[in-house]
């Protein structure tokens, strides 16, 4: 009970959840006040659900990432990937037995998370053993796996998958909740589990903070990573395969812009790009926020949505030179710091 009581005060103090907090409510206002009735709807607050896990669990993986104090830019290109591969699969499965079964997508799921793994556990020993950095190792890693799809499918959309696949994963349990978003939220209480409740967790926050303070505790680095680059991969390859129940179609170019939107919300969410700092719950509430944002843009005809990336970079942006600003602040060094960036000596 205690636990709980300092797991919540420790939430509610955080000022990135306020922030959120405070930008989901202004939002809701808005939106109340511009669109109330075309937003203030079952039928969308289902839509948002059903949408938000594809990209929301890339963002997972991102986050165990950027805790260890590295980012997979590859989750795209692994969901890409994974979703071709299982769509392919899919359908030669189909033509021999004549139908899909529910076995059949167990199997082809499952699958697609081993396809996952494989391409985190890559990512990882590029990392850790091979010591390639990690924003230029998953970069590579993508366009490898991208390239790979291109080729596999010449370029083209895999379509005419079995219906019985979408209906199931793109279904609704009891008519009301999107399966979709059953799989996001045992992910979410997966990955919590892992990272509050286990040593990797530990570990993991130790190693982003201070990589040689991890060493020297006798933690083997090498391994927690490849670990967290693997988990990674999975949480990417169920947002691939999500994708392809959504759209009921694969393409090695489907959500392209969600690279920049996982990097903003785990950012937004209260973790740091340099590492050992970071929460589910914020990510979380990054996803929620971002998504209800992006619904309510898609109300207003005028808005193209052409315009969505260049809203999300200039918000990372934002949020990050805050966040320095804000850091600088509290240490006393804000003054000092924007000097020396300007080359000026404060003539200490």
């Amino acid at each position: 009970m205690n636990n709980s009581r300092r797991s919540i005060a420790s939430f509610v103090k955080d000022t990135h959840i306020r922030r959120l907090l405070a930008l989901m409510v202004l939002w809701m206002i808005f939106m109340a006040i511009f669109r109330f009735d075309k937003f203030y709807t079952f039928l969308n607050f289902q839509t948002m659900a059903a949408q938000f896990p594809e990209f929301g669990l890339m963002a997972l993986g991102v986050l165990l990432c950027m805790i260890s104090g590295g980012i997979d830019l590859s989750a795209v290109g692994v969901a890409n990937f994974t979703a071709i591969a299982c769509g392919e699969l899919m359908i030669k499965y189909a033509e021999k037995t004549g139908e899909l079964s529910g076995f059949g997508i167990f199997v082809i799921m499952l699958l697609g998370l081993v396809i996952g793994a494989v391409a985190g556990i890559f990512n990882g020993i590029l990392v850790s053993k091979i010591k390639i950095p990690p924003i230029l190792a998953t970069l590579g890693s993508y366009e490898l796996f991208r390239g790979i799809a291109i080729i596999l499918t010449e370029g083209k959309a895999v379509a005419n998958l079995p219906i019985k696949y979408a209906e199931t994963i793109a279904g609704k349990l009891f008519g009301v909740i999107p399966v979709q978003l059953v799989f996001f939220v045992v992910a979410v209480l997966i990955l919590s589990f892992l990272l509050n409740r286990t040593t990797y967790g530990a570990k993991l926050y130790m190693l982003g903070t201070n990589e040689t303070a991890s060493v020297f505790s006798g933690h083997n680095t090498d391994r927690i990573l490849i670990q967290t680059y693997m988990l990674s991969g999975i949480c990417a390859a169920l947002g691939g395969l999500i994708m392809l129940a959504n759209y009921n179609s694969a393409r090695a170019d489907y959500g392209t812009v969600y690279t920049l939107q996982c990097v903003l919300i785990v950012v937004l969410g209260g973790t740091s790009p340099m590492g050992g700092k970071g929460r589910i719950s914020g990510t979380v509430l990054a996803i929620c926020v971002l998504q209800m944002i992006s619904a309510g843009l898609n109300r207003f005809p005028q808005i193209s949505s052409f315009y969505i990336p260049l809203f999300w970079g200039g918000v990372l942006l934002l949020v990050m030179v805050w966040d320095t600003v804000t850091a600088d602040r509290k240490s006393g060094r804000f003054v000092e710091t924007f000097l020396s960036k300007l080359n000026i000596k404060t003539g200490k």
